[in-house]
């Protein structure tokens, strides 16, 4: 390992610093990285979900369960990188093979589901030990850093969580509000006439794209603790220090030793009359003050503040807690009858009185909330219309611009549709949904509001529970958007679907 080539600085550092320095790696080379990784993981990711297209889960589980498998190539890329022998996309590529081969399946069994994995990644594949050797190492490298790679890899699976809840939002709001209509997910759920499974598929490729962007990052993180803990461990700094200061001391270092050796014979007499002694004996001794005079000095000073601060702390103890002084006074009684009050039994009686207050305020809450809205859940958890007790609530008179108040519709509002839709289709449409709006808001008592709109108006409908009437919303919803936003006519058989629909639900009377 040539560490002088490295093409970061080697140094001790803290364990998010080096964490940040792995980060710093995969940005540099994120291109090699990202692409190399999406080469040999999309292709596998797709062969899974050709062979399990009616088991959508288990592709995915098969899929995350080889992730140790391809975090292999990117831990070689950065390895080359760092000593300036960054690798091409195809060298990499090619070495991928050779570098599934050692302790694959301990990586994929027993090994799978460690916390450290990133971290300890580096001891398989670059220093090649197995067995004991790998044990001792891997004990040696945890005894510091394994916390860190712990935090790595949670905050790895939160982030991945994320990112993939995001790409899967992203998608849902990116869907055309007409679609979005008709096409909730409770609707995909439960559907059985159609098959859906292509959208778990989906779901799916969003995880392997966010694996694109977040496993380098996660095996680089691993890498730089790796690097880090070594650098403690066998002082890389140090050695770099020296090898730097041999290298600017080897020009001069037989001009040293030549000049040392000329001085030699100048004075030969001086060497054999020189006293020999060690680091203790007396020294200036014809001087006024004397090295033991100066010790006695210094230890004087040192022993007054601000060097020393003495305290005298006093506390009250037991008499088991200094067994080698029994003579102790025992401690007041007062203080004994304190702790005998104070036992866990008391404790435990306190805390269990405040867990039953605790509930029942809880309790009472949920009560006076249940209360104070108990109109309000009659009609929506009763599915039936409010009773004439208890406050009325008023009605809007308009909705989306449109008049929804009894007076103001037809007595047969399906004759009335009838009549209109050979010439004005258009007012045909708006007078069956403003009819409905009228029934929704005055016979079935839906709260509705000028802020909602046709989609929250259908979710108020799927809460009433009733099949047939929530059908005839949303085909007549679904009509009348289509002509209203995007000014598309209705089929001709239309008419008669819907008014029949109507004269099902509401009769052929009046429109109250």
């Amino acid at each position: 390992m040539r560490l002088s080539e490295a093409s970061v600085v080697i140094r001790p550092r803290s364990t998010w610093e080096a964490m940040d320095l792995g980060i710093l790696l995969s940005q540099r080379h994120r291109r090699l990285l990202m692409t190399s990784w999406a080469l040999i993981t999309l292709p596998v990711f797709a062969l899974l979900s050709l062979l399990f297209w009616e088991s959508p889960s288990v592709a995915l589980l098969l899929f995350w369960w080889l992730k140790p498998a391809f975090e292999r190539l990117p831990l070689y890329i950065l390895a080359k990188a760092l000593f300036g022998e960054t690798p091409t996309l195809r060298q990499a590529l090619g070495q991928w093979p050779r570098l599934l081969k050692p302790q694959l399946l301990a990586s994929l069994t027993w090994r799978r589901l460690s916390l450290s994995r990133s971290f300890l990644l580096p001891v398989t594949q670059l220093e090649g030990l197995n067995g004991e050797a790998r044990q001792q190492r891997v004990r040696v490298l945890q005894q510091r850093n394994a916390s860190a790679a712990h935090w790595l890899t949670l905050i790895g699976v939160h982030l991945e969580g994320i990112l993939w809840i995001g790409l899967l939002a992203l998608f849902y709001l990116l869907l055309p509000q007409q679609i979005e209509l008709d096409w909730d997910w409770q609707t995909l759920i439960a559907a059985t006439e159609q098959d859906w499974r292509w959208l778990e598929h989906l779901t799916n490729a969003f995880y392997a794209l966010v694996l694109i962007i977040w496993e380098p990052v996660y095996v680089a993180c691993g890498f730089s603790l790796y690097l880090n803990r070594r650098t403690l461990l066998e002082a890389w700094d140090i050695e770099l220090v020296l090898r730097r200061l041999r290298q600017r001391l080897s020009g001069v270092a037989l001009l040293l030793i030549l000049g040392g050796l000329s001085l030699l014979p100048l004075a030969p007499e001086a060497w054999a009359d020189k006293p020999a002694g060690g680091p203790d004996s007396p020294r200036l001794l014809e001087q006024p003050l004397t090295s033991q005079a100066a010790k006695t000095g210094i230890e004087q000073i040192l022993a007054q503040p601000p060097f020393k601060n003495p305290q005298t702390v006093t506390r009250y103890r037991f008499a088991e807690d200094n067994p080698q002084s029994p003579a102790e006074s025992s401690p007041p009684a007062w203080l004994k009858a304190l702790t005998e009050l104070l036992d866990g039994s008391v404790f435990g009686a306190m805390a269990k009185a405040l867990q039953i207050l605790l509930w029942a305020l809880l309790l009472g809450a949920l009560a006076l909330l249940v209360w104070r809205h108990r109109h309000w859940l009659r009609a929506f958890a009763g599915l039936r219309p409010l009773s004439g007790k208890g406050p009325a609530r008023s009605a809007p008179e308009r909705l989306f611009g449109l008049d929804l108040s009894p007076d103001a519709l037809p007595e047969d509002v399906a004759a009335a549709a009838e009549a209109l839709w050979p010439q004005q289709p258009r007012e045909a449409l708006g007078l069956l949904y403003r009819a409905l709006l009228s029934r929704l808001l005055h016979d079935f008592r839906l709260p509705l509001t000028p802020a909602d709109t046709e989609g929250q108006v259908l979710e108020q409908v799927k809460g009433l529970q009733q099949p047939q009437l929530q059908a005839f919303s949303s085909s007549l919803t679904l009509h009348w958007q289509n002509l209203a936003y995007g000014h598309r006519l209705p089929p001709a058989q239309l008419q008669q679907e819907l008014c029949a629909g109507w004269r099902a639900l509401f009769g052929p009377g009046a429109a109250r």
